[in-house]
């Protein structure tokens, strides 16, 4: 046992091998060992090195098998990419959870239901919004078609800046409209544009890869399905690739002009849940939507979407909102309450901010703004060497 008693004191490793490889006579033989290592261990008796300079020595109390060498065979084991899996599942789910209707699962409020001093607070809302200086005014989907364009086309390309406008700001969402109708708005225009240009295009609109190729597909079926046109109904447009409720009742009212129901986005799924106008809280925009219209009168239902859209983008913001700004907050139960009013401290931009010629066109061209935008050795964003050239050591912050 004096093999053990060496190796549990000179080889702190020795139990995950097999302590019989080496004999005594093979360890004390000097001449045919090359000695000790520089950390206490035997040389060469690290890991795979120790097969290569064993000794073995006949022995005859040992089993045949405890004198064999090793062999170790590695065997490759091929495991599915499931975090490629998972993050691809995430983009479906945010991309078409809109589009997943939850009408089966809806409570619907009491018959006569609605929330109080709702018409006072629709007013003090048209008072604030009376400005109209909100992104959504200036550069909403009402603000990114070409007006000089026919009416087929027109609608084509109120449809394309509804489906780039997912998870996606207006300033983000106009830059990019600008640049698809510079290269040509048409339905034949981008059936014919590969995807990699069509990317750029429209890069940085959220998900922008996936809208890539929702745009293709849903220009196929306009020009096989709809002779170049978009869908007349509700439902056939909610058929789309990539289109959801709120992009189809959106979409029918300016496009058609045909009034289908509340456009519910994230803005009015907010506000509106704050103000207690969905009776319990909804959790989803489908949700809200059919809380909304089973008490609001029909009359309003057109201003609803851009008044709260912009009251979100301006006031009623989803992190810190401005209640003291607000001309409800008294009528607001989510700014009566102290907590929610309480200001939040903000953590410092991590990186400078870069304010120079490079920094004021990439601003220009895509619409960010200068916070978003800092220094770095390169932009891979782009891909063409006139834009490498102008906007080289610039990169989006997302």
């Amino acid at each position: 046992m004096y093999q053990e008693e060496f190796f549990k004191n000179f080889w702190p490793n020795w139990s995950n091998y097999n302590p019989y490889a080496f004999s005594g006579q093979a360890i004390g033989a000097t001449a045919g060992y090359s000695g000790w290592g520089t950390h206490g261990h035997p040389a060469h008796a690290h890991g795979g090195a120790m097969n290569d300079y064993r000794q073995m020595v006949e022995d005859p109390m040992l089993p045949s098998y405890a004198m064999a060498p090793f062999s170790r065979r590695h065997i490759s084991i091929q495991y599915e990419d499931q975090t490629r899996m998972v993050g691809q599942q995430k983009v479906e789910d945010c991309l078409m959870a809109s589009q997943e209707s939850s009408s089966d699962q809806y409570k619907p409020l009491p018959p006569g239901w609605e929330p109080p001093d709702w018409r006072e607070v629709l007013e003090n809302i048209r008072v604030m919004r009376s400005a109209r200086d909100a992104p959504v005014d200036h550069m909403g989907i009402q603000k990114c078609m070409d007006d000089d364009a026919p009416p087929e086309v027109r609608r084509f390309q109120v449809l394309i800046a509804l489906m780039l406008s997912s998870q996606t700001k207006d300033e983000v969402n106009h830059a990019a409209m600008t640049r698809l109708r510079a290269h040509g708005l048409t339905i034949d225009n981008i059936l014919a544009t590969d995807d990699e240009t069509l990317g750029q295009l429209i890069y940085p609109v959220g998900f922008w890869r996936k809208k890539v190729m929702y745009i293709k597909k849903t220009c196929k079926i306009l020009k096989n399905e709809y002779g170049g046109d978009i869908p007349s109904t509700l439902e056939e447009m909610r058929k789309l690739p990539g289109v959801g409720p709120k992009m189809s009742h959106l979409c029918m009212s300016l496009g058609w002009g045909k009034l289908s129901g509340i456009c519910v986005d994230t803005h009015v799924h907010r506000i509106t849940n704050r103000l207690g106008w969905t009776g319990e809280t909804t959790k989803n925009p489908e949700k809200t939507r059919l809380a909304l219209e089973s008490w609001l009168p029909e009359e309003l239902w057109a201003e609803t979407n851009e008044l709260l859209v912009g009251l979100g983008q301006k006031i009623c913001l989803p992190v810190s909102p401005k209640c003291s700004q607000c001309l409800n907050v008294q009528l607001c139960p989510y700014g009566r309450n102290p907590v929610n009013r309480s200001p939040r401290k903000r953590s410092p931009p991590k990186h400078p901010v870069e304010t120079g010629p490079p920094a004021q066109q990439l601003v220009s061209y895509y619409g960010m703004k200068p916070a978003q935008v800092f220094n770095t050795n390169s932009w891979s964003a782009f891909s063409s060497y006139d834009q490498r050239r102008t906007l080289t050591d610039c990169v989006v912050r997302t």
